[in-house]
């Protein structure tokens, strides 16, 4: 099951709002969800809350350091507490993926994100599961540092929010430690398609009995 929530993100007023900070508006709705509050604990160098289901404890974490910086936080209360690899999920934005869109995964390359680069780093390992929002690229390679660091569209922004409600209902699943189960329920919530209408002229499809 997974242990510890964390969301990554920039501390400060000046970022609350960019697309960097997507992992910190996912813990966010998380501590809502939970109902609880989270609060600074400078021993662990960030915003942390904590609840109990089913007799286990559950850990969300919010880095204060700067994204580079985020492993710090992360393996310092993943070791204190004695939280294996696998049962961190990390919850952060990517460029490869277009607002609305969300993907799980275990492992895996850090594709240049830089909280991701230093939470290896810390940990020694790339296996715990990461949850990425996609915050869309800028189309060009210059241009990342300054998306990623600045506000979203409304539409965007609408996109990827809708994408971190779906994202919670694998809640279920990650905490019981059904991962298959959670990836199937984040990579298949893109809002239905809309349905074509029929030709004219053509039968309704049969519909079996119940």
């Amino acid at each position: 099951m997974i242990k510890l929530f964390v969301g990554l993100g920039n501390p400060g007023s000046d970022y609350e709002a960019t697309r960097h900070n997507a992992g910190f508006w996912w813990v966010d709705e998380l501590a809502r969800a939970f109902k609880t509050h989270l609060t600074m604990d400078k021993g662990f160098h960030g915003q942390v809350g904590r609840t109990t289901l089913n007799g286990q404890t559950v850990w969300l974490l919010k880095p204060q350091l700067f994204m580079n910086l985020s492993g710090k936080s992360v393996a310092a209360l993943a070791r204190f507490f004695k939280i294996e690899p696998q049962e961190i999920l990390v919850v952060h934005d990517e460029l490869d993926i277009v607002p609305g869109e969300a993907k799980l995964k275990l492992g895996g390359s850090h594709a240049g994100h830089n909280g991701l680069r230093d939470i290896h780093a810390q940990l020694g390992t790339d296996a715990y599961w990461r949850l990425r929002l996609g915050v869309g690229h800028p189309g060009i390679k210059s241009e990342v540092v300054d998306w990623v660091l600045k506000k979203p569209s409304l539409d965007h922004r609408i996109a990827v929010d809708q994408s971190i409600e779906r994202s919670l209902k694998a809640l279920p699943h990650f905490l019981a430690g059904e991962m298959d189960k959670a990836m199937m329920v984040v990579h298949t919530s893109k809002p239905p398609r809309p349905k074509l209408p029929k030709p004219e002229g053509q039968a309704p499809a049969k519909t079996a009995p119940e």
